[in-house]
């Protein structure tokens, strides 16, 4: 008789928690649920806070939420998942950043939170309640801890460190779109 292992248990509750807030939180911007914007209005929020191009940025946070997030919970392929969560939320605390910390100031805190937990999740690894640990580790390799999260985080300091440039440069965020930003995006 195998006994529940409370590491393991912990990191399934962990793991779907956090996921499952990302992958609804990605799926307000690749699909307009739970009243988001959808595309197109995601694309316009980006293009307003200097993340161009508009459409194309909002797909990949998308992805990197919706898809980091579900891979998450699934415990499948989870360096890869923790590293595009993480790197969506990269992207979402500049935003913030200006505003502070707090999250009720409009601050960093939640999404350098989630991009945190996701991160850690990536890293220590899914356990042994996953699809990881079901499929042989194939897609959980030492090497792929590495790569992924040195693959996110240099393609979030492009982009961040794109839209800094765009900002320093005196470029209207809104220039390209009247739109303004939906409430919370992109966090």
């Amino acid at each position: 008789m195998t006994c529940i292992n409370r590491r393991d248990l912990g990191l399934l509750v962990l793991r779907v928690g956090t996921g499952a807030v990302l992958a609804a939180h990605g799926s307000q911007k690749l699909l307009g649920w739970f009243g988001g914007g959808g595309i197109e209005g995601t694309a316009a929020a980006m293009e307003h806070m200097g993340f161009r191009p508009g459409r194309q940025s909002a797909v990949a946070a998308g992805l990197g939420e919706a898809g980091g997030g579900a891979l998450l919970a699934l415990g499948l392929a989870t360096p890869a998942a923790g590293a595009a969560a993480a790197g969506a939320m990269a992207g979402a605390v500049s935003v913030h950043a200006p505003a502070g910390f707090f999250a009720t100031a409009g601050g960093f805190e939640y999404p350098a939170f989630l991009g945190f937990t996701a991160a850690a999740i990536g890293v220590a690894g899914a356990g042994r309640y996953s699809l990881d640990h079901a499929t042989g580790h194939v897609l959980d390799r030492p090497w792929t801890v590495a790569l992924a999260f040195l693959a996110s985080a240099a393609a979030a300091a492009v982009v961040v460190g794109r839209r800094a440039q765009g900002q320093a440069g005196g470029e209207d965020p809104g220039a390209e779109t009247d739109a303004s930003p939906e409430a919370g995006e992109p966090a």
